[in-house]
């Protein structure tokens, strides 16, 4: 066994939870209160009227209402065109626009702009982020995530892993998802950071992470803000700081294949920026930002052009606003 292969293996073995571990909310609650540590539920938004109140509903109901274990959620949204904003008031979120947080540094569409902002407006120690578009919410979303975090002091980042079926208008088929994960992303860890590979899902928008790391690390505004934390987390603190839990299945809607093309353009741009910034590779081109598709309409073949720019954000912790808010500056 090489030792890449054994450091995954015991870290799997003490660092890999199912959510079913935390099943008790009330003692979880009384950890929470005892080590005095506060946590904010994030869930980014656009345009997700559809599913955000059933999320809302379920959330507050579990997990302020019947046990007092987050002390706020927040829908931070980058602009929706449809009700989200007014569904989530409405079943008692707190609800901000993007560009209104931090207004001195402009705004950038990006769901990773979202989860930067957060940062600045929410208050918890700890932040929890969960994803808009899931149909099979349950408060294990959130319990199974901040537990490792409220159970163990070493443990600074946890992940969501999970089946994910993918709904279909016949229905709910058994087994997918995870194509950029194990196409893309997987091969690339391989390759560079080995140890990361133990991530089942390091694509996954559900995690949960201690606000003295977030406000410690950049954030790509775009696809790659989730490979780029991995990365960032892991070389400032090691595999040991991570932590994942199984939280059996998420049901979400299905993506066209061109528009996962679309995520694996900006989350490469992302990757190789890691890669020269922590001088693995040097002398890396110029980087074209246009990523082409193609369509076909009989005999006609048009080329389908999109720019994607992964720019990112400087750590929270650089921004003096945000220094200021929390009696630092």
């Amino acid at each position: 066994m090489s030792s890449t292969t054994k450091i995954i293996s015991d870290w799997l073995s003490t660092n890999t939870y199912h959510h079913s571990d935390f099943w008790d909310v009330e003692k979880l609650v009384e950890a929470k209160e005892k080590s005095g540590q506060s946590i904010s539920l994030c869930i980014p938004t656009l345009n997700e009227e559809k599913t955000i109140g059933k999320e809302i509903i379920i959330f507050k109901s579990e997990l302020m209402d019947r046990y007092p274990l987050v002390d706020e959620i927040a829908v931070i949204d980058s602009g929706s065109k449809d009700k989200t904003l007014e569904v989530a008031a409405s079943y008692g979120a707190d609800t901000y626009l993007s560009a209104d947080i931090l207004p001195e540094e402009g705004f950038k569409p990006g769901k990773g702009e979202n989860l930067w902002k957060a940062i600045h407006q929410l208050k918890g120690d700890i932040i929890c982020y969960v994803d808009a578009d899931i149909t099979n919410i349950h408060a294990r979303f959130v319990t199974g995530l901040v537990a490792p975090l409220i159970y163990r002091p070493e443990v600074h980042y946890v992940k969501a892993f999970y089946d994910r079926p993918l709904a279909f208008s016949e229905g709910v088929r058994p087994s997918g998802g995870g194509r950029v994960t194990e196409i893309l992303v997987r091969p690339l860890f391989s390759l560079f950071f080995p140890e990361l590979t133990a991530m089942v899902q390091p694509l996954s928008g559900e995690y949960a992470v201690r606000r003295e790391v977030l406000e410690e690390i950049p954030f790509p505004i775009g696809y790659g803000v989730e490979t780029s934390h991995l990365i960032d987390v892991y070389q400032k603190w090691g595999l040991s700081a991570f932590a994942q839990t199984d939280l059996d299945s998420r049901v979400h809607r299905n993506q066209a294949t061109t528009d996962l093309g679309k995520m694996a353009f900006g989350i490469l741009q992302s990757f190789l920026n890691r890669l020269e910034s922590l001088g693995m590779v040097t002398d890396l081109p110029q980087m074209e930002t246009i990523f082409r598709q193609f369509q076909v309409e009989g005999k006609t073949y048009e080329q389908v052009l999109k720019e994607i720019v992964e720019e990112e954000r400087p750590p929270m912790n650089t921004i003096p606003a945000y220094l200021k808010s929390r009696g630092r500056g």
